[in-house]
């Protein structure tokens, strides 16, 4: 059984903005058996270039039942059915978004129809719904209403059927991924049971041992990806693993968090890059003789000579000297003043124009230890102060906050969303989960914090 689906919406992000209209045609493979359809009252406005794309009016939605109305007749009708649509993610997210808000946990095999098309008619210059209409002279009164646009996917739908006679249609659900190719243990039914959620996720053997710890913000994506990958390490994955479990966060920093900690608790054998558990390089700075501040790559905690200051420790030695090397190009500090480079004359770089000659005293002692500050400021990376990080939880009401406690990270927890009313006292004294030492965490928070492709998370100053 299938549903062929189509909403309208306020804007183009599922987080953020409202279904207008949705309409719903339930088809066995053969015919239509069902069909459903109404505007929805977004509870938002909606946008002027929006309505000029749809002819959708706040008028027209005034009075128009809100979503939570309408919930209970969306599930009946995707209920035991594959979710078809024109692009599909987008569809497909924007009612699992608004069920989410309801608590919802909606779940459904995908298919898209984009996808198929190109498969079943290659060649044509686009697979847009519009040109798929008019290559195959579907009529359809009102482009970008729900209704109208389902209908047409529904012609299209069965022309693919056709095209196909059904032998190739389940080549096309959840991405592609063909039974086949999955683990002999783990059947399309088993891998839907992930959610298209946030969160970590563990990969067993035959023996019920972990092989293999990731996160994802999509777990049920993230697990399709690993079972199609058709490379060599894909392919040794897919033939070790014999089954997988999950924990959802919601907040993708905990995820990270979750992530390294059990790596390095569990040390599963495909995870070779995360599972050191004791850093044994570092980079250190110290003041010469002529006052510059300088740098220098060593073992951790090797060294006894008090003139030197721990910057950073890192899992190997390699790990340090690419930093820093990374650090003197980006500062263009002297590679002499980094020790990174043992002559006696001007450095290679000062002769390259990459160094502005610390090394032969062109430089002032002032000039170049700025720099210098700056340097470290990033390669410290360190936590200070009190504070917690707020992000989504796993469900709504809800929120997950990272502790970071006199400089240390101390944990994350669940908590209900009105955490603004707790006192700074009933905060760090809720329980959290811990995840034992873990030298990577202040960098992964350091990272997550200033990432530019991410929404700042809030944070909350107790101290």
């Amino acid at each position: 059984m299938f549903t062929i689906i189509d909403v309208e919406t306020t804007g183009g992000s599922a987080q953020f903005e409202r279904i207008t209209e949705i309409a719903i045609v339930r088809h066995d493979g053969e015919r239509v058996v069902d069909t459903f359809s109404t505007l929805l009252n977004p509870e938002r406005p909606i946008p002027w270039n929006i309505t000029q794309l749809t002819g959708i009016t706040n008028d027209m939605v005034a009075h128009a039942p809100k979503f939570y109305e309408v919930a209970k007749k969306i599930v009946e009708m995707t209920e035991d059915a594959v979710f078809v649509a024109h692009n599909a993610t987008f569809d497909y997210n924007f009612i699992k978004e608004e069920f989410a808000r309801l608590g919802y946990p909606f779940s459904r095999k995908l298919l898209c129809t984009v996808r198929m098309s190109r498969k079943a008619f290659p060649g044509l210059n686009s697979y847009s719904l519009s040109n798929l209409k008019r290559h195959f002279g579907i009529h359809a009164d009102k482009s970008h209403r729900a209704l109208d646009d389902t209908l047409a996917t529904v012609e299209i739908f069965e022309k693919i059927l056709a095209e196909q006679n059904g032998e190739r249609l389940k080549s096309f659900i959840n991405q592609g991924i063909q039974a086949t190719k999955l683990p002999q243990s783990i059947t399309m039914e088993r891998l839907n049971e992930a959610p298209d959620a946030c969160g970590v996720y563990y990969l067993y053997d035959e023996d019920k041992n972990v092989i293999y710890v990731g996160k994802s913000l999509n777990i049920r994506k993230r697990l399709m990806e690993h079972f199609a990958d058709q490379t060599p390490k894909g392919e040794k994955m897919r033939t070790g693993v014999a089954d997988f479990s999950f924990e959802i966060t919601g907040s993708e920093l905990v995820a990270l968090l979750l992530e390294s900690s059990e790596i390095k608790r569990i040390q599963p054998r495909i995870n070779r890059a995360q599972r050191i558990k004791n850093y044994t390089g570092a980079i250190y700075t110290y003041t010469d003789q002529r006052g510059y501040r300088c740098l220098a790559v060593g073992k951790r905690a090797s060294t006894k000579n008090k003139e030197l200051e721990l910057v950073a420790d890192y899992p190997k030695l390699d790990h340090a000297k690419n930093h820093l090397e990374s650090i003197r190009r980006q500062f263009e500090l002297c590679s002499r003043l980094c020790n990174l480079d043992f002559g006696e004359q001007a450095c290679f770089y000062y002769n390259i124009k990459q160094c502005r000659g610390a090394c032969v005293k062109e430089e002032t002692v002032e000039a170049y230890n700025e720099r210098v500050d700056l340097a470290l400021t990033q390669a410290r990376r360190r936590l200070t102060g009190t504070y917690i990080i707020m992000e989504k939880g796993r469900t709504p009401g809800e929120k997950a906050i990272v502790v970071v406690e006199n400089g240390q990270y101390r944990g994350y927890a669940f908590i209900a969303d009105d955490i603004t009313i707790m006192t700074t006292e009933e905060i760090l004294e809720s329980p959290v989960t811990t995840t034992g030492h873990d030298p990577e965490a202040p960098r992964i928070i350091h990272g997550y914090m200033e990432s530019s492709s991410r929404i700042k998370p809030k944070v909350m100053r107790l101290s």
